[in-house]
This record gives structure tokens, sequence and C-alpha cells, in this order.
């Protein structure tokens, strides 16, 4: 649980952990065709749509896939294309 009770508190859907929305990446989904959806990470949480949050673990983003979470937790059928959220996380794992 978060240090600050202010502190809006979301849930991984890769682990299913609930933690501060700082601690965790927001990402959405952009239409890239008819039922094609990319993930697209929104760190400054201002994109339009509604959002989903997975800790900026690689683990994480392998369970949240194991289980198709992402169609559940934005709302949509179709296909998922988490490449671009993939690399935002391998890239935050390398610079830590």
């Amino acid at each position: 649980m978060p240090a600050d009770p202010a502190a809006p508190v979301r849930t991984c859907i890769g682990c299913r952990k609930r933690a501060s929305s700082s601690e965790l990446l927001r990402f959405v989904a952009i239409e890239s065709s008819p039922d094609q959806f990319t993930a697209v990470p929104d760190p400054a949480r201002k994109r339009p749509g509604r959002g989903a949050h997975l800790h900026p673990d690689p683990a994480c983003l392998v369970l949240a896939e194991r289980k198709r979470a992402f169609g559940r937790a934005l709302r949509l059928t179709g296909v998922f294309d988490s490449g671009p959220l993939a690399e935002v996380i391998a890239a935050v794992g390398t610079s830590q």
C-alpha cells in the first residue's frame, strides 16, 4: 500500500497488486485498424479514453499477456498489440 493516503491507488493488470498510480505505468489503446489496437504508454496521464495500469516490470507485462488482461481492462475486443508498451517497459528496466 502507498505511504501517502491521498495518492490514488490503482491495480496492475498483470500481477493484480494495488499500488499508487505514480508507481504504475498508465496506457491506453489506440485503434490502428478495424478490430486491431495498439497499447500506447501514457506517462503524462493525459490521453483520452479508458486507460489501464501496469507495473513497469517485464514480468507483469508477461502475466498480463498470458491472462489476456488487456482486452478486459480496456473493454475491447479484437487483436491487441503490446509492442510499444513492451519497448517502454524494457527501456525503464535497463535504466534502473
